[in-house]
């Protein structure tokens, strides 16, 4: 097992967000918002660090899930969506790997089911296993909802997709296979997205945007000059 210290990001100017219902259609952030223009950073101080441990088979006792990082055609913002169970709790679509099931197949199954989308492209994978621990209440909660299952957390095989398709496309009902998760969406920044985060994924979604950062687009009409 490896594991790698995650430094949390230095503050970066964003432009206030706007959200939406499935029932509201309208663009969110302005064109001059603020995108990340570098890989995120780990010079922070030593006190700001999380640890996170990364390997490239899923460890015992951590349910198998698959996170997945949709953004938006032109790859400068992410799709982050509030929970319906927990309020003020915004997170990017994630879920469990059926048994026997190949991870690309399950995130794009989980996209599916909880989004609606179905146009979409695979940009990139991380390629080793993010784990991340449920604190106390969380671990009963989801345990009890999983049938009396003892998971200590998640560990996680974390997907970057291109949507290609409309916004209308967008359902929060899903494709009405599973319960629906969320109320609301919106396109967020990388950093919006970490700073929404509920504090225990926020490790685990800056190793995984920071994998994904090479791919991800800033916008020219927002970056200064040295």
């Amino acid at each position: 097992m490896v594991v790698v210290s995650v430094a949390r990001l230095p503050p970066i100017l964003v432009s206030p967000i706007r959200f939406r219902t499935t029932a509201t259609r309208r663009r969110l952030l302005p064109s001059s918002a603020l995108r990340l223009t570098r890989p995120l950073s780990s010079s922070c101080s030593a006190s700001s660090l999380a640890v996170v441990a990364s390997m490239e088979t899923p460890p015992e006792n951590y349910r198998t899930n698959v996170g997945i990082c949709l953004a938006d055609p032109s790859l400068t913002k992410i799709f982050t969506a509030s929970r319906i169970d927990i309020a003020n709790t915004w997170q990017m679509p994630q879920g469990g790997i059926d048994a026997g099931e190949d991870p690309r197949e399950a995130a794009f199954r989980e996209l599916r089911e909880e989004t609606g989308v179905t146009s979409a492209e695979m940009v990139a994978e991380v390629p080793v296993w993010l784990t991340y621990d449920f604190p106390v209440d969380v671990k009963e909660k989801l345990n009890a909802r999983w049938g009396g299952t003892n998971w200590k957390g998640q560990a996680q095989k974390w997907f970057l997709f291109r949507f290609t398709g409309k916004e209308d496309e967008v359902n929060l009902n899903g494709d009405g296979s599973e319960r629906p998760e969320f109320c609301e969406w919106t396109w967020m920044t990388p950093q919006q997205v970490i700073e929404k985060a509920v504090e225990f994924k926020k490790p685990v979604y800056e190793a995984a945007l920071k994998h994904f950062a090479p791919y991800l687009q800033s916008d020219p009409a927002t970056t200064t000059s040295s």
